[in-house]
């Protein structure tokens, strides 16, 4: 076979093999070329226009929706509250931290955004009750008042849930970016614990950052964890999840920025050598920073998937 051909029945194969890959993925075809155009960079906007047309609009059938709970002091301690109409006992709880660099984001976008309503939905829709918090933002409340707040939320969630039929013994807590670094704060540190052996049955972490240093912090996170140096080990999740009894899933995205991708790994390899074993990971193929949360609630359930066999593992 000469050079030429040898290099087009590659090719073909390629061609092939990439065709397959397409047709197996729960994606659709547009958005996957889209977010590849968008490339390994945040953009919420352009990401959100691909998917807000794939989510539902309120008023949400089967789901009983609460707004703006406190449970908190600040202005900024509110939590949505959605539970599944059916009557099922016990069930459990998912909360969920946004993401926002630590200076913006809330858990739900202006003029009626279905994010992130939408990983709500999924929890109701899979017998949880979903619960998301707002928090204290940097510069006005800087480290640990992220991590403060996730301690009140999980302890009102420990005393205010068994009413709305939900089991206080099986809390999962969810973070995304910065949301993914302060659940890691919170996990790693015990002494922002304000529930019973810190009140959760596990925490899962979706493209975050959980050691800090000058090469790590951008100046958006520096309003929150400060710009002393000197402060980021003590800061720094990795070796406090290494050596945490919860069971952790960790989560990246094929198109993340670089530096999550590190963190994974670094986080990843950490949770192996610790006292509670590897964590559950999972890199998302075709997935960005953003699409791998925006996605949630549609028929792309490739890291919802795996969310739900983590629940079912945690002891």
């Amino acid at each position: 076979m000469t050079k030429t051909k040898s290099v087009l029945v590659a090719a073909t194969l390629l061609l092939a093999a990439s065709a397959a890959l397409a047709q197996q993925s729960p994606m659709p075809d547009d958005i996957a070329w889209k977010l590849a155009e968008i490339g390994p960079v945040i953009d919420p906007a352009k990401t959100a226009a691909l998917y807000a047309p794939l989510q539902q609009k309120e008023p949400y059938a089967g789901v009983k929706v609460e707004r703006d709970v406190k449970y908190g002091p600040a202005e900024l301690n509110r939590l949505d509250i959605f539970t599944p109409e059916a009557a099922s006992p016990a069930r459990p709880i998912l909360i969920f931290v946004h993401g926002g660099g630590c200076i913006r984001g809330s858990k739900r976008g202006p003029n009626a955004s279905p994010f992130y309503d939408n990983i709500m939905l999924w929890a109701a829709k899979n017998d949880f009750i979903g619960v998301n918090i707002d928090y204290r933002l940097a510069p006005a409340s800087p480290w640990p008042a992220a991590a403060e707040d996730l301690g009140l939320a999980v302890q009102w969630v420990a005393q205010n849930i068994a009413a709305r039929g939900g089991d206080p013994t099986r809390v999962f807590v969810m973070g995304h970016s910065a949301g993914a670094a302060h659940v890691a704060s919170y996990v790693s540190h015990p002494e922002f614990f304000k529930a019973k052996d810190g009140g959760l049955k596990g925490a899962i972490m979706v493209s975050g950052v959980y050691e800090f240093s000058a090469e790590t912090i951008g100046n958006p996170e520096k309003a929150y964890f400060g710009s002393d140096p000197s402060h980021y080990a003590e800061r720094s999740a990795v070796q406090g999840l290494a050596a945490s009894k919860f069971p952790l899933m960790i989560a990246t995205a094929e198109l993340d920025p670089p530096i999550f991708g590190a963190q994974f790994n670094l986080l990843k390899e950490a949770t192996c050598d610790g006292a509670n074993g590897c964590a559950h990971a999972l890199v998302l193929p075709q997935h960005s920073h953003m699409s791998e949360v925006y996605s949630i609630n549609t028929a792309d359930d490739r890291l919802t998937s795996q969310i739900l066999d983590f629940v079912k593992s945690a002891k």
